[in-house]
């Protein structure tokens, strides 16, 4: 009998893994890094729980760190299967992983220079290495399209929304017993929104292996470009620039739409806006390279993709970054990361923070104790680089960025699903909102639910 075991994502929103086995058969979907407070961080760090040599394939659902960040050191703890994912997936893996072992083995190298780990010496959890090696093993497989990986299991992926390349994916187990069909959702998009296409509605499935990042909260009902719009005339008003710390994959393409929405609508003058993230420019670049993957066109004039309009500045080098210094208003910074938790963005609060005519437009969710945070919440100064930086620009919100659907957006998503599954499993999501979007389903679809806990395993 076939066996599911939750290994990620079970009563967190973090780490997302789920081992399938049938017969001799062991399959992975997703291989994510466990993020947050230090009791989930140290996960990373343990052992996998199974024999990784022993899996023969890994199933991404899509390029989110919490969904691919342990990859590399699963492929170092012996690994050596197929990992397969959406074709843009590949493309954003690449950047986003060897992002990720610089970012370790800069963190490493400054806790060993600065004594202040108890480690002999610290370590990255991957490095470069590592992640280089994990990338040989990737192969794409287009949306819609069935894999049959080996007797026991066949797969195809379903249009997830949330972000380029993302996907659900549809496997069916075979045994002597008959065929079992498992769903996992990924990490659904909302509906109507911006660039992503609508998700594809669920099929039937025996069993569903669901998400439920805000399945206890509905997201707001708010014209995202009228606050926009709003917040470039205030700051342009005023002579001012607006900086936006954004995500590099994902947010930083959607606010370049946004804003060009804008200008082509006429409801703001043409301005510039500064691109400054090595990452972000790549990821921008993969974004215009899959035109078809969007809700609407990025055709601009010439045929040149609206994401390099001819408003948009590309900074790739510090020195070009550091050229920002001296640039005067009206225009927008556009820059990572996107919880103002490191990066270039840090430089430009220091130079912009401190004068009224400025901006902080936030367009994502800030975690407690983070500085995005702190500004949120009405801060007069902040601490960065060791110096105390007094905050007289206007710090503002853009909500309803998301992208993930909410509790009323996942009612939806299962609305094609007829015959009862056996199980609903919720996962990806804080054990309140597990638990919430559980009883929803039960309520208004019928459906048997449960929340798993780290490390259950299920017969199917």
């Amino acid at each position: 009998m076939a066996r599911l075991t939750f290994l990620g994502a079970a009563k967190t929103v973090t780490g997302s893994q789920y081992l399938v086995e049938a017969g001799s058969a062991r399959l992975l979907v997703d291989c994510g890094l466990f993020q947050g407070e230090k009791a989930l961080r140290v996960r990373n760090w343990g052992l996998p729980g199974y024999e990784p040599a022993s899996v023969g394939w890994l199933v991404l659902t899509h390029t989110h760190i919490d969904h691919i960040g342990r990859v590399p050191r699963l492929v170092h703890q012996g690994f050596r299967g197929r990992i397969l994912c959406t074709p843009p997936t590949r493309e954003l893996a690449e950047i986003l992983l060897l992002d990720a072992a610089h970012l370790q083995e800069e963190d490493a190298d400054y806790l060993n220079r600065k004594g202040l780990t108890s480690h002999t010496p610290a370590l990255p959890l991957f490095d470069t290495a590592a992640a280089q090696e994990a990338l040989k093993l990737f192969e794409t497989v287009p949306l819609g399209v069935t894999r049959e990986l080996c007797p026991e299991f066949a797969f195809q992926y379903r249009e997830a929304g949330h972000l380029l390349g993302a996907a659900s994916v549809d496997l069916r187990i075979a045994e002597a017993a008959g065929t079992t069909r498992v769903l996992f959702s990924g990490d659904v998009g909302r509906f109507d929104t911006i660039l992503a296409k609508d998700p594809a509605l669920a099929p039937a499935a025996d069993y569903l292996v669901m998400e439920s990042t805000y399945g206890n909260r509905p997201h707001p009902k708010v014209p995202i470009q009228d606050q926009l719009e709003s917040a470039l005339v205030r700051t342009f008003a005023r002579g001012g620039v607006v900086l936006i710390p954004a995500f590099a994959v994902g947010r930083a393409q959607q606010m370049i739409y946004l804003m060009d929405k804008l200008v082509t609508e006429g409801r703001v003058r043409p301005f510039p806006i500064h691109l400054d993230s090595p990452m972000a420019i790549d990821a921008t670049r993969i974004y215009s390279s899959f035109p078809d993957a969007f809700n609407v066109s990025l055709d601009g004039i010439g045929g040149r993709s609206l994401l390099y309009n001819k408003w948009v500045h590309l900074h790739r080098s510090q020195e070009e970054s550091k050229a920002l210094n001296s640039f005067k208003g009206p225009g927008v910074i556009l820059s990572s990361s996107g919880m103002l938790s490191g990066g270039r963005i840090l430089h430009h609060c220091k130079v912009r923070l401190p004068h009224p005519e400025n901006t902080l437009l936030i367009t994502g969710h800030q975690g407690e104790g983070t500085l995005g945070r702190a500004l949120l919440d009405g801060a007069r100064f902040v601490r960065i680089h060791k110096g105390d930086i007094p905050v007289l620009a206007e710090v503002a919100e853009l909500r309803g960025l998301s992208g993930h659907a909410d509790a009323r957006e996942l009612l939806r998503w299962l609305a094609e699903v007829v015959a009862a599954p056996r199980r609903v499993f919720l996962t990806h999501g804080d054990e309140d909102a597990a638990l919430a979007l559980g009883a929803r389903i039960a309520k208004e679809r019928g459906f048997a639910t449960h929340v798993p806990d780290q490390g259950e395993s299920v017969e199917l």
